[in-house]
């Protein structure tokens, strides 16, 4: 974000919450973000969301301020069919464009944190899309929420594909339910594509993470889950 001022520049790199601003997409134009960087945070999380809901998604939110508690700072953005209020979703060379931005606003603000990356189905495909075309500047890793793995029941793993060129740590957080996923396909992707992966399987947890009544999980426990295992994960990059 070249175009601000030194004052303004000091305001948003400062630890706050809540922090509202706006990323230039080079031949795109601009879309909205929301940094999250309480005080004691270690990591800083640039986060995409999914294909139908946007950054403020009561889902990210929550996921949001829960990584926050645990000292993970977060850069939720827009994409910019979402920002116009438009559908479909962008094609994937806007897509990866605005994740490309979204990392390059964290450095230019000055941040001096590791930085990981990814987001909500949509929002993790086109991270892990954009670090396989050309990695992304200083980050150490991807986080994915529900990695679309293939169109709702229609079983293929030929999203997977581009994974293969991914070179750092990859956490996949995926549930049993998962339309979107499934784990038959979905382990011996992870396995194939060695020690560099992790899965975690949220037990029960639909795309969204949603659990069942009758699974006796509530979802304050799954939320509390992703953000630990989120944590833990980082922790041990």
């Amino acid at each position: 974000m070249d175009r601000l001022g030194g004052s303004e520049r000091e305001l948003i790199a400062m630890p706050r919450a809540a922090d509202t601003l706006m990323i230039s997409v080079p031949g795109i134009g601009e879309v909205s973000g929301i940094l999250n960087c309480p005080s004691d945070s270690r990591w800083l999380y640039v986060l995409g969301h999914g294909a139908g809901a946007g950054m403020r998604h009561a889902f990210l939110e929550r996921v949001s301020a829960d990584l926050g508690a645990r000292g993970i700072a977060t850069l939720r953005y827009q994409f910019p069919y979402m920002e116009r209020g438009k559908r479909p979703p962008d094609r994937p060379p806007t897509a990866r464009a605005t994740v490309r931005a979204a990392v390059e606003t964290v450095r230019g603000l000055g941040i001096d944190l590791p930085i990981v990356a990814g987001g909500k189905s949509f929002g993790g495909r086109m991270t892990s899309q954009a670090q396989a075309e050309k990695p992304l500047a200083d980050v150490r890793g991807l986080v994915f929420l529900g990695f679309p793995l293939h169109a709702p029941n229609r079983l293929s793993d030929e999203r997977a594909a581009h994974l293969s060129s991914v070179d750092v740590p990859m956490l996949f957080l995926q549930g049993t339910r998962d339309s979107l996923a499934d784990l038959e396909l979905m382990r011996p992707v992870c396995a194939g594509l060695g020690p560099r992966v992790t899965l975690h399987i949220v037990d029960g947890g639909d795309h969204s993470f949603q659990v069942l009544k009758r699974s006796g999980r509530t979802e304050d426990e799954v939320m509390v889950e992703l953000s630990e295992a989120i944590d833990t994960w980082c922790t041990q990059l």
